[in-house]
């Protein structure tokens, strides 16, 4: 500092040398802010382009090509609120917003064929390849028998699936008019190709997935965002790849709820991981579980704040039957769900090696042990470890998934029954 303040005071035959310098960093540095701001501003406006969403959309419900319960509020009586971006990649967009006076998440994908450069007089053009089906003079049969072709790819052949198909041309006919209009059927099939709106479809009657509110075309309105795990209300999502993992962790404990507050909300994941396990629609895999994923309400219950890397296991069983692989690397699913790669064949097995309870409850150890009371943390500990060790095997995951998954459920309640945080 000393050093710094001579450099900056005027001295008698002494060139200002060091003045230079000083002033140079100041400039490198005020050059190298400019330019970060620069770039993450090219990434908001890539990433955030709900606008484009909502003039296709509305573009598509004026010509008449689709129609949904909230078209009308959203394009000509604008009544849905844009507010937040929340969204992480440019395909995906998510807003918080409002609509009827409740705090609502308005979801809407963009084709990767649409440039953001190209700016919004494109946009249009999407429904060349999204609201192509059904077409028109398919009868109410067809797209019965259409919509229910489309469920046992994507779900495997359940008897249940009937039931669902009779849902979906439910919320198709918005208007309750006894058809099903041809906007309508775009809509609802533009809809389903939607891999989180087919699993908020199939885990409806589940308390741990956010709750459909109304649709236009493929935009989607559920129940407003989640608290997240701690990040969603201290960083905004564009610095929380230029954080180190460490620190993000440090944050999540500073940030973070209070530790049976926290107990609280595994609990409702361990629920939650049940409820994929034993879907009436089959079984569904996490394929990306972090903390980001963890939500809660704001009594503490847990809520999924993201399902778009939960996937049907029909979907990854037919991903990964006879696929060529040198490495279990090669078997991999989404993020992590991970298979075996046989050597002599050269093909990926069908079962994971990680079944969703192992990834949770290695989530999870870093979720609940800092700042366990002392006489739970050894007991906990041990048992999130015995957790994580489970393997993905059919002939395993029955057996021992049910047992580990309730004595962990039952320590953790014991530990803050009877006490205000159940």
């Amino acid at each position: 500092m000393w050093r710094f303040l001579t450099c900056l005071l005027p001295q008698q035959g002494r060139l200002p040398g060091c003045r230079v310098k000083y002033v140079f960093l100041v400039w490198l540095g005020v050059f190298a802010g400019s330019w970060l701001v620069y770039v993450h501003y090219s990434s908001y406006v890539e990433l955030c382009r709900g606008h484009v969403c909502q003039v296709v959309i509305c573009d598509q419900y004026r010509k008449g090509i689709i129609s949904g319960s909230i078209c009308q509020d959203l394009c000509n009586l604008h009544r849905v609120e844009w507010r937040t971006c929340l969204s992480s990649v440019p395909g995906q967009q998510v807003y918080s917003g409002l609509w009827q006076g409740k705090e609502v998440t308005i979801k809407c994908g963009i084709e990767e064929s649409l440039n953001s450069k190209a700016g919004s007089e494109v946009a249009p053009q999407r429904e060349l390849v999204l609201f192509d089906k059904p077409t028109r003079g398919t009868s109410i049969k067809e797209f019965r028998e259409m919509t229910l072709g489309f469920l046992k790819a994507n779900l495997g052949d359940l008897p249940s699936l009937p039931a669902l198909v009779g849902q979906v041309l439910l919320m198709a006919d918005f208007n309750q008019d006894s058809r099903v209009s041809l906007a309508e059927a775009k809509s609802v099939w533009a809809l389903l190709q939607r891999n989180e709106f087919l699993l908020l479809l199939s885990l409806q009657e589940k308390e741990h997935a956010s709750r459909l509110l109304g649709y236009c075309g493929d935009l989607y309105v559920t129940e407003g965002i989640p608290h997240g795990s701690w990040h969603s209300a201290a960083l905004p999502p564009l610095l929380r790849p230029l954080l180190p993992p460490a620190l993000l962790g440090a944050l999540q404990q500073w940030l973070g709820p209070a530790w049976p507050w926290r107990a609280r909300i595994a609990i409702g994941l361990l629920e939650f991981v049940e409820e994929l396990f034993h879907s009436s629609y089959g079984t569904f895999y996490m394929c990306e579980t972090t903390l980001a994923n963890v939500g809660y309400t704001a009594k503490y219950d847990f809520k999924m704040a993201d399902l778009q890397q939960v996937a049907p296991e029909a979907a990854v069983r037919r991903f990964l039957q006879g696929r060529h692989c040198e490495h279990s690397s090669d078997c991999t699913y989404g993020h992590d769900c991970r298979a075996p790669c046989d050597q002599l064949m050269r093909q990926c097995k069908g079962d994971l090696l990680q079944p969703n309870l192992a990834k949770v409850c290695e989530l999870l150890r870093d979720y609940l042990l800092p700042g366990a009371p002392a006489d739970l943390r050894e007991e906990l500990g041990r048992q999130l470890r015995t957790c994580t060790t489970l393997s993905g095997l059919a002939s395993q995951v029955e057996a021992h998934h049910s047992l580990v998954l309730s004595h962990l459920k039952t320590l953790l309640w014991k530990k803050i029954s009877h006490t205000k945080y159940s």
